[in-house]
């Protein structure tokens, strides 16, 4: 039996605690009021009044902050499925479903503000690396899956049509001590995408330190054609060809070192990819309980994963959780 009681409790004190420090929504002044026992905040400057869950994924979901919050925890952190989840709350899979999607975006948004606040130390090298995953684009929408005609299983069950190229995302993690950071980029290869998620991982562990790959093929460009593109003139040539990825690279001011695996998985100099290829053994078996999601499902529940995954090693008391749902709100 789950009680909620308790987590209603701390979602109710956190946010209060917040909204005392917030702007009136009507009239702008910070005089804004809670009390205990009353579930509303008023401003003593308009005397206009509000919920204490107003525009966090809390409000008007059927479901109290404490469940909210519990069910959020078992699909973040467990490997249990979405319907697995709404049998044990008696609530059918939409509601779920639909409160877990806001509840995941709010979350997302939150989660640069509460890094901020834990002051917690990030040092090392980052660590980058690469995981094709394959998703239809079709889940939940139309055209539906049908079996044989999309290239599905002809046996019985769920089709495991993996798409075509245009629909393949890869997924591109960067690990530094106990920070994840994980996207989802277009394509099956991952040779351009690089800037963003490194991008990502600096802007939350400044300064950013030496970066550790693999031998991705983006680094191999002896081995390749040479190409150009004259910046004089543009600066992504007809063709495509470009080098922003190299540019935000030198503009990050780090030192990049690689393993090559087919050598060996830890390099003389002691460059690995260890960490975030851990990573990626985690994520799998939790990525599975899905049976497949949408490109934006995909993109969405991945860097939710790693965000908590980095609140769970970095220690984080339960209301930084509460914290990143709602901490934008008041922001």
């Amino acid at each position: 039996m789950f009680r909620p009681e308790p987590l209603d409790a701390i979602v109710e004190r956190r946010c209060k605690r917040a909204w005392e420090q917030a702007p009136c929504p009507e009239c702008g002044e910070t005089a804004l009021q809670t009390r205990d026992g009353s579930p509303r905040v008023w401003c003593r400057n308009c005397r206009y009044s509000f919920t204490y869950t107003r525009n966090t994924p809390f409000a008007n979901t059927g479901l109290t902050p404490g469940e909210l919050l519990l069910i959020f925890i078992l699909y973040a952190d467990t490997l249990l499925s979405i319907n697995q989840i709404a049998q044990l709350f008696d609530s059918c899979y939409d509601t779920i479903h639909t409160q877990l999607r806001d509840g995941e975006a709010a979350f997302e948004r939150g989660f640069p503000l509460v890094w901020e606040r834990i002051q917690h130390t990030v040092q090392g090298p980052t660590q980058i690396d690469e995981t094709g995953s394959k998703c239809s684009g079709y889940k939940g929408q139309s055209p539906p899956r049908d079996g044989l005609s999309r290239g599905g299983s002809g046996e019985p069950g769920r089709s495991r049509w993996e798409g075509a190229p245009g629909d393949k995302l890869t997924l591109v993690a960067a690990s530094r001590d106990v920070l994840r950071v994980i996207s989802a980029e277009e394509g099956s290869k991952y040779d351009e995408n690089l800037g963003p998620v490194i991008e990502e991982a600096g802007d939350l562990s400044q300064p950013l330190g030496e970066i550790w790959t693999d031998e991705l093929p983006a680094y191999q460009q002896m081995n390749h054609e040479h190409r150009t593109v004259v910046h004089d003139d543009k600066y992504v040539s007809d063709e495509g060809v470009h080098t922003n990825q190299v540019e935000c690279l030198w503009s990050m001011n780090h030192e990049h070192r690689t393993v090559v695996h087919d050598d060996k998985y830890v390099s003389d100099e002691g460059v690995h990819t260890n960490q975030v290829e851990c990573l990626w053994s985690l994520i799998q078996p939790w990525l599975e309980k899905f049976r497949g999601l949408s490109k934006p499902g995909l993109e969405q529940s991945v860097r939710t994963y790693g965000f908590v995954r980095t609140l769970n090693l970095v220690g984080a008391p339960l209301h930084g959780l509460v914290d990143c749902f709602a901490l934008n709100v008041f922001h």
